[in-house]
């Protein structure tokens, strides 16, 4: 038996040698050491040794045991540094290359100008109030007195998902929910995207952005909401810029006005831009409608209100004289980047 464990020990040597790496270095560990090795299957036959020749050979294998596992572990760090080294040398990083250069995005020119406007209302003791972009007709509609043959109902004009509910046309539905919830006095703006059946031109898109406000107080006259819009156009536009209320109709505000701005590149003496007109149109606002206060519950013998609304891709444009609305949502980084 002690010749078959010193030969053992030359063939498991031998095999130790040949491995190349560790993965072969275990399966030689195993063919030898494992339960159902070459050597432990030897050890399995000591039982038929003499009492003289156990201790001695039990000492023999014990040696040879020592031996294999010895290499075996000597091989086993040698391979481990080496893929180390080759690991390490695939994984370095030059750090003297230049880094990639991250690029920073830029605040969209609809952003920059709604924080400009929240900011110059905050400063006016207004709140921002929002609400759902799908919405019910009745709130789109009839709270609004708009009345069933109104051209905005027309399924050319809105975004009907079901008979009853229809993609908002307009921010003003926040106000009938505001009104419904509250009790004046109140003071708010409602930003936010609104949808119109539109196709897509230079001036035109069927979704886009709308600022509206709302004003319900005990006393609240015309002169509150004409003071209130030339405070905030003179604060955007600046100081010289001037205003022109026009009468006009709008069927949840009594008397209603549209609002004009002089032209920011004639200065008012009239060019291609304002049509020679030396006006621009920018927003429409009126007193709250007696019908519209009363649906929320809000007394219009005690109290009344002021209402109006702009579309923000129009001011943007005009503040930053942008000739094409469908710039905004192209998402082009030539175009961001120019704010």
């Amino acid at each position: 038996m002690k010749e078959m464990l010193e030969n053992i020990q030359k063939q498991a040597i031998d095999d130790i040698e040949s491995s190349l790496n560790l993965k072969e270095l275990d399966i030689v560990k195993i063919s030898y050491l494992g339960k159902k090795g070459k050597l432990t299957s030897i050890l399995k036959d000591m039982k038929n040794l003499t009492k003289e020749e156990r201790p001695l050979i039990g000492k023999f294998a014990n040696i040879v045991r020592d031996c294999i596992e010895n290499k075996i572990k000597k091989y086993s760090e040698d391979f481990f540094k080496k893929e180390m080294i080759i690991k390490l040398e695939k994984e370095k990083i030059d750090i003297s290359i230049p880094a990639k250069r991250q690029k920073i995005g830029k605040r969209h020119p609809l952003s920059i100008v709604l924080r400009e406007i929240e900011e110059i209302f905050f400063g006016m003791g207004f709140s921002v109030e929002t609400g759902p972009d799908i919405e019910q007709s009745y709130y789109n509609f009839d709270a609004l007195n708009i009345g069933e043959n109104h051209p905005s109902r027309d399924p050319r004009d809105t975004f009907y998902i079901d008979s009853k509910t229809v993609l908002r046309s307009q921010t003003s539905p926040v106000q009938i929910r505001v009104m419904e919830n509250n009790s004046p006095p109140l003071k708010i703006i409602s930003p936010g995207k609104v949808f119109r059946a539109d196709s897509a031109d230079a001036t035109h898109s069927p979704v886009f952005h709308q600022i509206e406000g709302l004003v319900i107080d005990k006393g609240i006259s015309m002169s509150d909401l004409k003071g209130t819009l030339e405070t905030f156009i003179k604060t955007l536009f600046g100081e010289d810029t001037k205003t022109r209320f026009r009468p006009h109709h709008f069927p949840f505000t009594e008397p209603s006005a549209e609002i004009d701005i002089s032209c920011f590149s004639c200065n008012g003496t009239g060019c291609s831009l304002c049509k020679n007109e030396g006006y621009i149109e920018i927003l429409g606002a009126g007193m709250v409608h007696n019908k519209v206060l009363s649906r929320c519950n809000i007394d219009p013998n005690i109290y009344s209100g002021f209402a109006f609304g702009m579309g923000l891709e129009r001011i943007v444009m005009k503040k930053f004289k942008i000739n094409d609305i469908r710039l905004f949502f192209e998402n082009d980084s030539r175009f961001i980047n120019n704010f």
